[in-house]
């Protein structure tokens, strides 16, 4: 049995539409296609996955326009992550895929995105606008983050780090959280995500980057804009989709006692349970809880024992 996050099982008993959601199209011709992901869609399978996705669920809308053949179906020219919201596009040729993903620098002049993040006691970034430019590195779980000095991984090495940049923009300021625009240099997995982190503003609903909010029971990160020239006619063309209306009402007006995020009432629960059955299995080697020094005087086969307990 694969182990189901927390935040995702609370999205299947809740999310109205999980599993279910839609895409919307924005634009559509020969060559290209641009529409408006939810969140909690994939955008295209992994490798091996048969799930649902943005890429598949564009085919069969195609398929019931009677468009779809072995020639003119998406083909993926970028990706936003699964809980990312917001504008994407996608070829509907292989001629269209290459030529968008060889001129992909040239051909989109503008890709902005709306964040809305915790003001947390280690926030630095003082001024109102500027360039995050840390590199970045991936955990054990192919998570994106910024190693401080020092970081080793699991077998003592130092994390190996790719060049990011992030140019971000505080365009509402609350009590508690931050709305964020924000535009890349770089691609990296996470990138936004883990540059805000970094300097103590995580985004709201992010579990990987130890959010301590989650008003909305989803990352709150959304590709607002998309601005390129048409790889083909070289029209220039801007689609633009606001983040949820909420987010800055509710930024406004600040969350000074904020409901404790599904995720982390489990893993408190789990760290409770595990710290119960330690001390309780200490308890039951000599009646007594002992103490690290006592423990220290153990010869190694009670020590092997009571290691076996835990």
């Amino acid at each position: 049995m694969s182990y189901v996050k927390a935040s995702t099982q609370y999205k299947r008993e809740h999310k109205a539409d999980y599993g279910h959601e839609k895409i919307e199209i924005l634009y559509q011709d020969q060559y290209i296609v641009v529409i408006n992901k939810p969140t909690g869609l994939l955008s295209v399978p992994y490798p091996g996955s048969k799930v649902r996705t943005a890429q598949s669920v564009l085919e069969e809308i195609l398929r019931k326009q009677g468009t779809v053949n072995a020639k003119h179906k998406p083909y993926v020219v970028h990706r936003l992550d699964r809980d990312t919201s917001g504008v994407m596009m996608f070829a509907l040729t292989e001629q269209a895929q290459q030529k968008i993903m060889n001129t992909w620098h040239t051909m989109v002049t503008e890709r902005l995105y709306h964040a809305l993040a915790e003001n947390s006691p280690k926030a630095d970034l003082h001024t109102p606008e500027g360039l995050i430019d840390d590199a970045l590195a991936q955990n054990a779980h192919n998570v994106g983050f910024v190693p401080k000095q020092g970081d080793v991984d699991k077998k003592g090495h130092e994390f190996k780090t790719v060049a990011a940049r992030t140019h971000y923009k505080k365009i509402l300021e609350g009590p508690t959280h931050t709305i964020f625009e924000l535009s890349l240099d770089t691609g990296k997995k996470n990138q936004i995500r883990a540059h805000l982190a970094a300097h103590g503003y995580p985004l709201a609903g992010d579990e990987e980057h130890r959010a301590h909010t989650d008003p909305f029971h989803r990352l709150c990160l959304h590709a607002r804009t998309l601005e390129f020239n048409h790889p083909f006619t070289g029209e220039h063309m801007i689609f633009e989709v606001p983040e949820p209306e909420e987010w800055i009402d509710y930024t406004k007006k600040g969350d000074k006692h904020p409901e404790t995020p599904v995720w982390m009432v489990e893993k408190t629960e789990k760290f409770a349970k595990m710290k119960k059955a330690d001390d309780k299995d200490e308890l039951k080697l000599g009646e007594r809880k002992l103490s690290r020094k006592a423990a220290a005087h153990m010869d190694f086969i009670q020590q092997g024992r009571n290691h076996g307990r835990r």
